[in-house]
């Protein structure tokens, strides 16, 4: 069974056992996390959503709070003397294991 959830504005496809890393949320290491914007549940039957899955969702638990790769943002200006910046950035994360898909 599958299921694709929205979580921080970007969309997961997930099963039961995966780990995903999603925007940072707060929740201590160990806890349970319900994912209720549940997009389209698959499995034996499909059931998708308008726009939700009506009374699905998907239970994860928080593993680890962290920091993404580093991402680099370069920024050049044609024909001015020198006129480059370079800055970089580490967006903070949760990974999440998923463990059940209700629904």
């Amino acid at each position: 069974m599958y299921a694709v959830i929205q979580a921080g504005g970007r969309q997961y496809k997930v099963s039961e056992g995966d780990i995903i890393n999603v925007d940072f949320f707060e929740a201590p290491l160990g806890a349970s996390v319900t994912f209720d914007q549940v997009l389209l549940s698959g499995g034996e039957a499909t059931k998708i959503g308008v726009p939700l899955v009506e009374g699905a969702t998907v239970v994860g638990e928080v593993t680890e709070q962290g920091r993404g790769p580093k991402l680099l943002i370069f920024k050049k200006r044609r024909r001015h003397a020198n006129s480059q910046s370079l800055r970089g950035f580490r967006a903070k994360t949760t990974t999440v294991r998923i463990d059940t898909i209700n629904g």
